[in-house]
């Protein structure tokens, strides 16, 4: 028999747990840069990174499924938008090949988890009604 996990609060989600990580792994790829790139790229990763944990919050904070699986969408473009920067920043020679693997492997787990969770909250709305 599978224990069945207690949510008290958004941070007991594992896609946020995930997208922390995604967050903390976008502060140090931000730190590397050269100075001119960390108020133009940097900011807008810093940015996507952290608009990916808010969403998660503020969705979770929502009263209905409907209204909280809109935020998690949101959550999961502003993760594609943060692979997105990485990639740019590969291309100008800003980050190594290795780095954008190591991210782009946290970025699919935040994706997945993020996309279980969204199903979750649908089903759960189907059911309501």
């Amino acid at each position: 028999m599978s224990e069945e996990r207690i949510i008290r609060s958004f941070e007991d989600l594992d896609c946020w747990k995930v997208a922390r990580e995604v967050r903390e792994f976008v502060r140090q790829i931000v730190r590397g840069l050269p100075k001119e790139e960390k108020y133009r790229l940097g900011d807008q990763l810093t940015r996507a990174s952290r608009s990916i944990t808010a969403n998660i919050a503020e969705g979770y904070g929502r009263f209905h499924y409907l209204d909280s699986s809109k935020f998690f969408s949101n959550a999961r473009g502003s993760t594609y938008e943060v692979l997105d920067h990485l990639i740019t920043a590969a291309d100008e020679g800003l980050i190594d090949s290795k780095a954008l693997e190591q991210a782009r492997r946290l970025l699919e787990s935040a994706i997945k988890l993020n996309n279980g969770y969204t199903k979750y909250l649908k089903t759960r709305a189907k059911s309501a009604s």
